[in-house]
């Protein structure tokens, strides 16, 4: 038969169409089936190759992921050495991890903020509470001059050093995160679960990886140490611009830590609402960046020093209203003793270290000022604080 042309064939007497690409002989009809299979096979292997192609991919970013986060043993030595003068937990499900943002000037991405000394100082630091059933968070900063008692510790060089009362971010100096936590421990009464040590690269790189953060400025920013210049309006930061931002201190507000640390949570708060919109979470091109980015930028206790470790520690934190991500400064006025320093506020600081500790509603207001029993609702505290909402512009 001629090339192209279609054979009637019978299959238990019911008439068959086949197409041929050549004369027709006998077997024809089962040469294109097993043609078709043929296909078949080569497209499901082919399909075979691409996903576990694919899977390989996936375990390799896994690995990658994994791999860049820096467990924390000495620390985790140190605080099981104190175990049983530390405070316990109160509230099952509930968490408080203490984010240390470190002034180190090592490694090559650090090194231009400053000469490297050796000792590291903890340059920003957060208690950050997760209510039980993740209704909430709220982030709690504490200022590096407030004036504490920093227990006996042990130092880099193998030493231990004396209890001391001076200037919080010491300890993180003389000892480290544990040093640190052991302090806001005592301070506090809370019971720290896991810590995340940031430095500034890392602060950049999470800025950088999701496209910049807008801020509002009332006016133009010109400041050569904070390496900052800016116009004022609203203006999208980088990361090199953002790590200016949150550090400056002469040409943004009063000069006060007091503003720094308001103008750090209102940064914070902008970030937090840019990762949760679906625009970077949603988007496999800019949550990779990102979570590579936060990931080599932590130094965290073992428990958390795994992608695992992190996705169970904070599933569910991002479908926390972002009115609920509330961040405030511990109550603190000038120490007595040195208008420069920083001491607590009693009783606000008191009741907030006791509401964070049972996991009990606190709320925050702008207006508020830190200080004030007579418009301080007994059954629930308000304090002066921002949330993830509001932002840098609200």
């Amino acid at each position: 038969m001629v090339v192209g042309a279609r054979a009637r064939t019978t299959t238990r007497g019911r008439p068959v169409v086949t197409e041929t690409s050549g004369t027709l002989g006998p077997g024809a009809g089962v040469t294109a089936v097993g043609r078709r299979r043929r296909w078949l096979r080569r497209a499901a292997l082919g399909v075979g190759v691409v996903s576990v192609g694919t899977v390989g991919i996936g375990l390799g970013v896994y690995a990658k992921l994994d791999g860049n986060i820096t467990p924390d043993h000495d620390a985790a030595a140190e605080l099981a050495r104190y175990e049983k003068e530390r405070p316990t937990s109160l509230v099952r499900g509930a968490r408080n991890i203490l984010v240390i943002g470190s002034d180190s000037r090592a490694g090559d991405g650090n090194r231009k903020y400053g000469r490297d000394s050796g000792t590291e100082r903890s340059d920003t630091a957060i208690l950050l509470h997760l209510a039980a059933g993740r209704r909430s968070a709220t982030a709690m900063s504490l200022p590096r001059d407030l004036m504490v008692d920093v227990p006996r510790c042990l130092r880099p060089d193998g030493g231990r050093g004396e209890p001391m009362f001076t200037m919080f971010n010491r300890a993180f100096q003389q000892g480290g995160s544990a040093c640190t936590i052991r302090t806001v421990e005592m301070l506090t009464g809370i019971r720290i679960d896991h810590h995340m040590v940031v430095d500034f690269h890392g602060f950049k790189d999470i800025v950088d990886a999701v496209d910049g953060v807008e801020v509002c400025l009332a006016k133009p920013v010109d400041d050569r140490e904070a390496r900052l210049r800016l116009p004022a309006g609203r203006v999208t930061l980088d990361g090199e611009q953002a790590l200016g931002y949150v550090r400056a201190r002469k040409s943004l507000g009063n000069g006060s830590d007091t503003a720094r640390m308001d103008r750090q949570q209102r940064f914070l708060g902008a970030l937090v609402n840019k990762v949760q919109s679906d625009e970077v979470l949603l988007n496999p091109v800019k949550l990779y960046p990102l979570l590579d980015a936060a990931t080599s930028s932590l130094t965290t206790d073992p428990a958390l020093a795994s992608l695992r470790g992190l996705y169970e520690l904070v599933r569910g934190v991002r479908d926390i209203p972002t009115e609920r991500v509330q961040f405030l400064t511990v109550p603190r006025e000038s120490y007595a003793y040195d208008a420069n320093r920083d001491q607590l506020v009693e009783p606000d600081a008191g009741r907030l270290f006791e509401r964070l500790r049972t996991d009990a509603p606190i709320t925050v207001t702008k207006e508020m000022p830190v200080r004030g029993d007579s418009v301080t609702p007994p059954s629930v505290p308000t304090f002066r604080g921002n949330t993830a909402t509001r932002g840098t512009c609200g």
